[in-house]
């Protein structure tokens, strides 16, 4: 059996109708038997492995495609709407997810340097927070190891968190290393610029005010917004519209009825501008689109 039909096996023996998580600290698995409609949500640093159907997910309108054997890698929290391209009964979407702790990159890092710095050739600069690329045997394989782990928790407790340990490495020293190093590095501009993101999370509905955030982020204006959109794709101003919007639509799923509520409680101050660009991130009017997502969550 090769890594990839080891990992099938693995997940489908651990995983239920939906998002499923283990005993293993930040390790969920996924287990979906039908595609899904677009969903929003804040996504932290995230490593997610295909082993069966195919994923899609989009930041600020471009798209992720990514099958059996790819992985996806989110290294700071990002507004991102995903869903489920290809399931079915027979042959449903089995996934991996791991939680990226910036403390055990950084750990790792520190032991390993210089190996784990920069390749031969190569210059590390700002990555973009997202990526897919394909996983090589020995990840796949790593991660197969970890999952084996749930049917034996007494071996787990001395062996777990050596394998994430080597899946770390294998991101790090793999096609997407610089993004898995920015992650781990106190210093970096991607850690830098995660305080200011975590700020406009918490503070979505107020008036955002760039010099700020660029003095959180230890930058000048003008760097700030260079490498905020090198790595969200979007401005700081666009960055939090998209939070907010997303915010707004998980208050419409638990309360259709309330439109002018939700706009408000977001940071809208007009329901007419509140309106219009939810209606331009999510292609309807926030009632309609309410009512269609409470009708899909109760589908069987």
């Amino acid at each position: 059996m090769d890594e990839l039909a080891r990992l099938k096996e693995s997940i489908t023996r651990h995983a239920g109708e939906g998002v499923t998580r283990t005993a293993l600290p930040g390790v969920s698995v996924l287990r979906a038997t039908r595609a899904t409609m677009p969903l929003g949500d804040v996504v932290e640093p995230t490593l997610g492995v295909i082993a069966q159907g195919v994923k899609q997910t989009t930041l600020n309108g471009r798209t992720f495609t990514y099958g059996p054997g790819q992985f996806l890698i989110v290294s700071v929290e990002l507004p991102l709407v995903g869903h489920i391209a290809q399931a079915s009964a027979d042959e449903p979407l089995l996934a991996f997810v791991l939680e990226l702790r910036p403390d055990r990159i950084a750990s790792l890092l520190l032991e390993t340097a210089p190996a784990a710095t920069v390749r031969p050739g190569g210059v590390d600069t700002t990555p973009a927070a997202i990526a897919v690329s394909d996983a090589s045997p020995a990840l796949l394989d790593a991660i197969g190891r970890l999952l084996t782990l749930l049917d034996a928790p007494a071996d787990a407790d001395a062996l777990a968190a050596g394998i994430e340990r080597e899946i770390l490495w294998r991101l790090v020293t793999g096609p997407q290393g610089a993004t898995v190093r920015q992650i781990g590095l106190a210093d970096s501009r991607l850690t830098h610029l995660a305080r200011a993101i975590q700020w406009i999370r918490g503070h979505y509905d107020k008036t955002l005010r760039v010099e700020e955030l660029a003095t959180l982020a230890t930058m000048s204006v003008t760097s700030f917004h260079r490498h905020f959109r090198a790595v969200t794709s979007m401005t700081p101003i666009q960055f939090q519209k998209q939070i907010r919007l997303h915010e707004a639509r998980a208050r419409l799923l638990a309360d259709p009825g309330d439109v002018t509520g939700a706009g408000f409680a977001v940071g809208y101050d007009s329901p007419s501008q509140f309106s219009r660009e939810y209606r331009r991130m999510f292609g309807v009017p926030p009632s309609r689109d309410a009512l269609a997502l409470r009708k899909a969550a109760v589908l069987p």
